[in-house]
């Protein structure tokens, strides 16, 4: 069970490192290389960087959660 668990929580942070670097910054990031959002001033932002901002959030709930069944197995 605690491999599993190890090996889970390897592949978690390895995505969620990428999907935190494919986010835009300041200086549009690893993001403008593959294309994802605009360079323009959107408000409410196109709909790739809002599907990116819900994978990196579920992503990092499930990185959470496994640390903590981590620590209690």
């Amino acid at each position: 069970m605690q491999v599993v668990l190890s090996a889970l929580q390897v592949i978690l942070s390895v995505t969620l490192i990428f999907l935190i670097l494919m986010h835009s910054g300041k200086d549009a990031g690893l993001s403008g290389a593959f294309g994802v959002g605009s360079s323009t001033g959107s408000v409410g932002g196109s709909l790739v960087e809002r599907n990116l901002n819900r994978w990196t959030v579920g992503v990092a709930v499930a990185f959470a959660i496994n640390a903590v069944v981590l620590l209690k197995v």
